[in-house]
C-alpha cells in the first residue's frame, strides 16, 4: 500500500513537472515571437504577445521581461496614439462615413456633435446647425483602462459614468472610430458581449 502511494506522489510530481515546461517552453515561444516583432517595429503585435508571455508565468524572468516590455509599449503606443488624435472631431454617425445611413441620420439632427481631445482631456460639444452656437456639454479627464483590458492594451479609456471605450484610427488618421467595450462597476470591469455602441468621427 505504501509502495503504491509512493507510485502514485511520484507520477504526479512527474506530470506537474511535464506541464510545467511546456509552460514554460510556450512561454519562451511567445516572448521570443514578441521580441521578432519588437525588432520590425510591429508594436501592436508585440506587446499583444509579451502580455501573453507575461501572464503564462508572471513569476520567472521571462515573465517579469515581459511585463516591462508591456509597460514600456504601452507608452509609447499611447502617446502614438493621442498624437494623431489631438484635435478637433466631427461625429458621423454609428456607421461608417461611407454609409448612406450616416447621411440620412446626420441630416435628420439639428446640431453638429462635436469632439476636442487634448493631451489630458476631452471636450464634447454640441454647435447648432442653423445659428452656428457652440455649446460645451461636457469636459472628461483622459483616463486609461489599466486594469482589465477587453480589446487593446493601450487604447481604451474610461470615462466617468464608467463606460469603457475601445480607439481607433484609420491608416490616414482621419477617421476616429470607438467602442463601448466594457463598463467599470463596483465588482470591476465587466465586459459587454454585444450590442456594443459604436461611434464614428472625421477630423476637422
Amino acid at each position: 500500500m505504501k509502495n503504491t502511494f509512493v507510485l502514485v506522489v511520484l507520477l504526479s510530481s512527474l506530470q506537474f513537472f511535464a506541464q510545467n515546461d511546456q509552460k514554460t517552453a510556450f512561454q519562451k515561444n511567445k516572448y521570443e515571437l514578441a521580441n521578432s516583432y519588437y525588432k520590425k517595429a510591429d508594436f501592436v503585435k508585440a506587446i499583444d504577445l509579451f502580455s501573453l508571455a507575461a501572464k503564462i508565468k508572471p513569476e520567472n524572468e521571462i515573465g517579469k521581461e515581459a511585463t516591462k516590455k508591456v509597460d514600456t509599449l504601452r507608452e509609447l503606443l499611447r502617446k502614438e496614439i493621442l498624437n494623431q488624435a489631438i484635435g478637433t472631431w466631427k461625429k458621423t454617425g454609428n456607421q461608417p462615413i461611407w454609409s448612406s445611413t450616416t447621411a440620412v441620420t446626420a441630416n435628420q439632427s439639428t446640431f453638429d456633435e462635436l469632439v476636442e481631445i487634448k493631451e489630458n482631456e476631452i471636450l464634447f460639444y454640441e454647435v447648432d446647425k442653423k445659428t452656428k452656437v457652440k455649446k460645451l456639454v461636457r469636459t472628461e479627464n483622459l483616463v486609461y483602462n489599466d486594469a482589465k483590458s477587453m480589446v487593446s492594451l493601450f487604447s481604451e479609456i474610461i470615462l466617468s459614468d464608467g463606460t469603457v471605450w475601445n480607439c481607433s484610427l484609420n491608416e490616414k488618421s482621419d477617421v476616429l472610430h470607438v467602442v463601448n467595450v466594457a463598463v467599470k462597476t463596483e465588482e470591476g470591469i465587466k465586459k459587454i458581449e454585444r450590442d456594443n455602441e459604436e461611434n464614428y468621427y472625421v477630423k476637422m
